[in-house]
């Protein structure tokens, strides 16, 4: 068994996509995949699942919430390996950040545009914040609040490509990843 990481994208925001966790659990439980465990209600699911290609296993999850739920999302998947590469390249430093700074890391899905398209679309419009695209990741050091940020902001110019959790949930992803592991 692998084990997995899956990121919905955009759930449970301002009363739209609206899927309790318990369910969410039990819907990747009935399509077989073990152990599902997810962390707080923006749609983050760790679980087992038989070793295949990533692209397949999303559609799978997909449909299985539109199915469920009546409405569809994208979801990004990575394997906990995997996970712990995206933690180990981050370019920024977390104990480095200052009061109001943050690390958010974008899992961009495998029809994001590429470098230099993010490029255009993302434009900072500052020399406050950055961002640096390692592999399918998009990581961002703000420094300033999350919803005052240009950078922030011009994510949704990337659409449905991409979704986005900060540090905290990034680290905590990938400790319930190693306890399944060792488990």
């Amino acid at each position: 068994m692998q084990v997995y990481i899956a990121l919905l994208r955009g759930i449970n925001v301002s009363g739209h996509n609206k899927i309790p966790m318990a369910e969410l659990r039990l819907m990747f439980q009935g399509m077989g995949h073990g152990r599902a465990q997810t962390y707080i209600q923006s749609g983050n699911v760790v679980f087992e699942a038989e070793a295949e290609e990533a692209p397949a296993l999303a559609l799978r999850i997909e449909d299985a919430i539109e199915s469920r739920f009546g409405f569809r999302v994208r979801v990004m998947i990575r394997t906990a390996e995997e996970w712990d590469a995206i933690i180990r390249d981050c370019p920024y430093e977390a104990s480095a950040l200052g009061e109001a700074e943050s690390i958010q890391v974008s899992l961009l899905a495998d029809d994001a545009p590429g470098p230099e398209e993010i490029a255009r679309k993302l434009d900072p419009g500052n020399e406050q914040d950055e961002y640096r695209v390692i592999g399918r990741e998009l990581y961002l050091l703000l420094r300033q609040r999350m919803s005052e940020s240009k950078l922030a902001d011009n994510l949704v110019k990337l659409r449905n490509t991409v979704t986005t959790r900060n540090w905290r949930t990034m680290l905590k992803l990938q400790e319930m990843a190693n306890a399944m592991r060792d488990s």
